[in-house]
């Protein structure tokens, strides 16, 4: 069984959330929540497997919460949720430590499917909209050149790893790109994101972006 969290500040959308979630028989909704300070709490007296969080909320919005939530020693995926995949607050919100994101209006039976690659443990990113996002960021140029001295201290395999992180593709994925196996590519993703000083994957796959290795 999924364990959810809904966290948004309409409660027409949690209900409407509720309701899809309900009908698949693996998930159940253990708590809502109307803003981010309620998530926190919720997410400790809960312990969901994954958490969708509205990024814009009144009092502590959704980045905030988000990055509460990923602090923790067993945190949960926090998936973000908004209106638009060009939202620049979706940026702000996986840099956090969101495990993805997703549009409020994703059909039914795709959530129902990006709710259980999510509490697997796999990127829920588009990477069309990532790249755009990134695209539309404020960056400086000191900024960019940091993101690249980092990538260039990498190895060449490293290197490749990350951009098909960039590319949110499964560690099975990338073993069958890169002709090697899992247990491998495990290893070189943990090995990355200590050396990068990430909290997970989607933000090694935004780095990936940002120094362009896609």
């Amino acid at each position: 069984m999924i364990k959810v969290l809904v966290a948004d500040d309409d409660p027409m959308v949690r209900r409407h959330l509720r309701t899809i979630l309900a009908s698949a028989g693996e998930i159940q909704v253990v708590a809502e929540a109307e803003d981010g300070a309620e998530a926190v709490e919720a997410v400790l007296r809960t312990a969901p497997d994954v958490v969708l969080m509205d990024i814009r909320m009144p009092g502590v919005d959704g980045i905030t919460a988000t990055a509460e939530i990923t602090r923790l020693s067993t945190p949960p995926v926090v998936v973000a949720l908004t209106t638009f995949d060009s939202d620049a607050h979706v940026l702000r919100a996986l840099e956090a430590g969101a495990g993805g994101f997703l549009v409020k209006s994703t059909p039914p039976e795709d959530l129902l499917d990006l709710v259980k690659v999510a509490a697997q443990g796999h990127t829920v990113l588009s990477p069309s909209a990532a790249r755009h996002l990134v695209s539309r960021s404020a960056r400086t140029d000191d900024a960019r050149q940091a993101v690249r001295a980092k990538v260039a201290a990498l190895s060449d395999r490293e290197r490749d790893v990350l951009g098909c992180l960039g590319e949110g593709l499964t560690n099975g994925e990338i073993a069958a790109r890169l002709f090697l196996s899992e247990t491998t590519v495990k290893s070189y993703v943990s090995r990355l994101l200590d050396k990068l000083g990430l909290a997970n994957r989607t933000q090694a796959g935004l780095l990936a972006l940002q120094a362009g290795l896609i």
